[in-house]
């Protein structure tokens, strides 16, 4: 697949025009409330336009909004400051209601502090008004080139089925956070999670592994934890360099499937009794407990876990959209 800058043909205005791969006609509206203005913008256009660009102008940015649906522009240009919806609404509204279609702001001197704000609002670029001659064609190049990418994207997105991956890891809990940082870059590129579902996902993730090694591989107790001071972690260090503990690995598993994620956590310990694990969700008291509090952790955050009959195996299900109330029938986490 290009990249945007693979896709741009012409980064500057070229004689032959505004050409950008993956488009055979450019459609450019135009949102001005002064006339003037507008029909500079059209003129630019125009001398850059050898049959490829269609131009829709827009004396508001209620017009222009309204006529979105009908014409279906590629990019929107439009300038800041309007009566009624601004230029700054207008970027908020496309971003809401159509999320593929780019808009570039048009600024005054002056002005550059709303652009920034428009920017982080969801507009795609911006052009001062006293440059457009100058900038115009290659900002509006760019923004379409990464428009078509961004639309590729989504279009794959439609066709794809499943991800997985498959790490193997020793004891070291070093390991854990660059598990946890590949699996929430995927989530939040391809699967588009807020902060606070990455939040919840890494921290499940990284108890589980956590205990996954020293709960199961290194056979550590937590009552190492609860007798205070340095003993747990300095066990934990020793037993990584002995026998039987330091050949044993933890294998984890992430599965994208559809809207629910599958984490998959085993070590090669002994394993634990399943039916001794008691979960109680109104206890919060186990937040500050040195026993149990990562596994409470990780049914709060999860909508389903689940344990082999051995114990040294957890699945944790994480639903993307809206999701049945948690399961209480599978066995909780230890």
């Amino acid at each position: 697949m290009s990249s945007p800058e693979q896709d741009v043909r012409a980064e500057s205005p070229q004689p032959g025009g505004l050409y950008v791969t993956g488009y055979d006609e450019i459609r450019i509206l135009v949102v001005d409330d002064n006339p003037v203005d507008r029909t500079l913008i059209e003129g630019l256009l125009a001398n850059n336009n050898r049959g490829n660009l269609q131009v829709a102008l827009a004396a508001s940015g209620e017009e222009g909004l309204r006529a979105i649906p009908d014409f279906r522009p590629d990019v929107v240009l439009t300038d800041m400051q309007m009566p009624g919806m601004d230029g700054l609404e207008l970027v908020e509204r496309i971003r809401e209601q159509f999320p593929l279609i780019p808009a570039v702001l048009m600024t005054a001197f002056g002005s550059e502090e709303l652009a920034i704000t428009a920017l982080q609002r969801g507009a795609a670029s911006y052009v001062p008004k006293r440059n457009l001659a100058a900038s115009l064609m290659e900002t509006l190049g760019k923004v379409l080139a990464s428009a078509h990418h961004d639309r590729q994207q989504a279009r794959l997105g439609q066709c794809w089925s499943q991800t997985e991956f498959h790490f193997v890891l020793e004891n070291d809990v070093q390991l854990i956070g660059a598990v946890t940082a590949h699996v929430q870059h995927y989530l939040k590129q391809f699967r588009h999670l807020d902060d606070s579902q990455l939040l919840r996902v890494g921290i499940a993730l990284d108890e589980a592994i956590r205990n996954a090694m020293h709960h199961g591989n290194l056979e550590l107790s937590s009552s190492l934890k609860e007798s205070g001071g340095d003993r747990y972690f300095e066990e934990a260090a020793r037993r990584r360099s002995i026998a039987p503990y330091h050949e044993r690995r933890v294998f984890f598993t992430a599965r994208e499937l559809g809207n629910e994620s599958h984490y998959i956590v085993r070590d090669e310990g002994p394993g634990f009794d399943v039916s001794k694990v008691h979960y109680d969700p109104e206890d919060i008291e186990q937040l500050t407990r040195p026993s149990g509090r990562g596994l409470f952790l990780i049914r709060t955050f999860m909508d389903d876990v689940r344990f082999n009959e051995h114990g040294n195996e957890i699945t944790m299900i994480f639903r993307r959209t809206d999701s049945p109330a948690k399961t209480e029938a599978a066995p909780a986490a230890q």
